[in-house]
């Protein structure tokens, strides 16, 4: 029966895997070499400058020993002998600056002095040949005392005349000694420096380790991939700010809700987006949540959430379709409650109709079908004579048949006088519909409800104006109307309020017009909006025929398609 061998754990070497654990070891690491390569790099000079030290200093006691006149006339006046005065002489300066020896010799380079009397009389092992020439020498050399640190200077009498040199030599066992000696000193400092340099580490892996939340590398590394995939496969806007309100991240979706690239990572919202709703509500300045802002076409819902640093995360949602089926909405129930009103008014119509020709009345049945047809087409008629952009006309057409079943007078200004040759009617649609629409609720209810719309063309600039006799805007609010989000009106159920004239300025400034509000001249509120670009050159105009009656009216139809955009 065969024995199934026990399982072996292998020993795993290599690189700790929590962050905190290699930033500890790597930092120790670092600190030790630090503290090896700086000892290594001041050892490696310390032996020649110990050197150097040992060859001054025989120099120095060289030129001291010279410098004596005495030791001159000694050299000369007497002869080598051990207890002559040029011996007893060298022998106390040799002991007083405990040199290995102070050596005094002639002009053929006999020595008058030496540390061991036997040498005295005998020639001097190395040659003496610069010193007597006049050189000061500083060497490491070998003589008959060993190896040492030299110093040799020429000795000359009152006259200046050379009449020999001295010779006096460091013992090179010492300097060795002094290098020996400073080694444990300079390792204990060296192991202090890296006992410092270790608990330095262990404090800044600690930071690190609870900053990282003990994770290892490749988590991070995982976690960044994944914060990466998500950030860029979101279909929301998110905007990150640091602590300092500066942007630091946007996605791509951010990037397109928002209109910019990556060029704006750095500054602050009012810098990249400029003064508005929108840096207002990413800088924190505006509270609450799902807030409602515009850029450009788009209608933006915004959220912002603080982090742990002191920045923040904002969320960008894309409300814009939301916005236009909303308005789809509001416009097919408007045109429904106007159908059922008109259902209810044509089967009374044709009920009187159909009285007259029971009783044979037939003049008046002429009479009142010809009424009841020319007033619609009296309208129709109105605005095409003076609009002659089919969808404004169309537009303001259906405007006044919804107004009417309000009970409210929809009237065309006798100055309106507006050509086709508008570049942008979608714009001034929506612009038109906006206006017309807050008018329509303003006067609604009301005695004596009056809308008026005025358009006219100077040049290539486009005015539009539109008057109601409301209760108007008080002069405090009349900027505050055109923010985005803000309304007196309750909001629907399926969207929110305080979208129409935030847009109906942003489409004017986008042009490079203006859209303000005043007071009307017979009360109420006049909206006024400047577009210097909305029309094309009128030289360039060809010869249009005017759109005619019942072109008005089929035009009705069309309102259906762009009555989202004209709210």
């Amino acid at each position: 029966m065969s024995r199934t061998p026990p399982t072996t754990r292998r020993l795993r070497l290599g690189l700790p895997r929590r962050v905190f654990s290699q930033v500890l070891l790597m930092q120790v690491a670092i600190a030790a070499g630090v503290a090896v390569l700086a000892t290594g790099l001041f050892l490696a000079p310390l032996g020649d400058q110990l050197d150097d030290q040992a060859m001054r200093r025989a120099l120095a006691i060289a030129q001291t020993t010279a410098a004596q006149p005495q030791l001159a006339e000694d050299l000369r006046g007497t002869s080598a002998t051990v207890d002559g005065p040029v011996q007893r002489e060298a022998e106390r300066i040799r002991k007083a600056t405990r040199a290995e020896y102070v050596v005094v010799m002639d002009r053929q380079g006999v020595r008058w002095s030496h540390t061991e009397p036997a040498e005295i009389g005998r020639h001097v092992s190395t040659d003496p040949s610069d010193a007597l020439a006049g050189q000061e020498v500083m060497e490491i050399d070998e003589g008959t005392l060993g190896r040492s640190a030299r110093g040799k200077v020429p000795l000359r009498d009152g006259d200046g005349d050379i009449v020999g040199a001295v010779s006096v030599g460091i013992a090179y066992d010492s300097v060795r000694a002094r290098l020996i000696h400073s080694i444990p000193e300079l390792l204990a400092y060296a192991g202090g420096a890296l006992a410092v340099g270790t608990l330095a580490a262990w404090l800044v892996s600690r930071r690190v380790q609870r900053q990282t939340r003990d994770l290892a590398f490749s988590d991070i590394a995982g976690l960044l991939a994944e914060r990466e995939a998500m950030l860029h496969g979101i279909r929301e806007g998110v905007v990150a700010l640091d602590r300092t309100g500066r942007i630091r991240l946007l996605n791509d979706e951010a990037q397109r809700l928002l209109g910019v690239g990556n060029q704006v990572v750095g500054s602050t919202p009012d810098e990249a987006f400029g003064k508005g709703r929108t840096a207002e509500v990413l800088a924190g300045r505006a509270a609450g949540t799902d807030l409602l802002t515009v850029r450009g076409t788009r209608v933006l819902v915004a959220n912002r959430m603080p982090t742990g640093d002191g920045g923040s995360v904002a969320t960008l949602r894309d409300r814009t379709e939301l916005e236009e089926l909303g308005r789809e909405l509001d416009s097919t129930r408007g045109l429904i409650d106007a159908l059922r009103a008109q259902d209810h008014e044509y089967a009374n119509r044709m009920h009187t109709l159909l009285g007259l020709l029971e009783l044979e009345m037939y003049d008046e049945a002429v009479e009142f079908a010809g009424e009841v047809i020319g007033t619609h087409r009296d309208t129709a008629e109105e605005v095409t004579e003076k609009i002659k952009d089919p969808l404004l006309a169309a537009l303001l057409v259906g405007k006044a048949t919804v107004a009417a079943e309000r009970g409210v007078a929809l009237r065309i200004s006798g100055r309106t006088r507006l050509p086709d040759r508008v570049i942008d009617a979608r714009g001034l649609v929506t612009i038109v519909g906006n206006l017309v629409d807050n008018a329509l609720d303003a006067v609604a209810g009301t005695a004596h409800a009056r809308v008026e719309a005025e358009l006219y063309a100077e040049g290539r600039t486009a005015v539009l104006i539109v008057r109601d006799t409301g209760p108007g805007i008080p002069a405090e609010l009349r900027e505050l109307i055109f923010t985005e989000g803000w309304s007196t009106k309750k909001p629907p159920a399926h969207r929110e309020r305080g979208i129409g004239l935030a847009m109906v300025r942003r489409l004017a400034e986008r042009q490079g017009g203006s859209a303000t509000v005043d007071d009307a001249a017979g009360g109420g509120a006049e909206f006024t909006v400047v577009l210097p670009e909305a029309l094309t050159d009128p030289e360039a105009e060809p010869a249009l025929t005017a759109p005619s009656a019942r072109d008005a009216v089929e035009a009705v139809e069309a309102v259906e398609a762009v009555e989202e955009e004209a709210r």
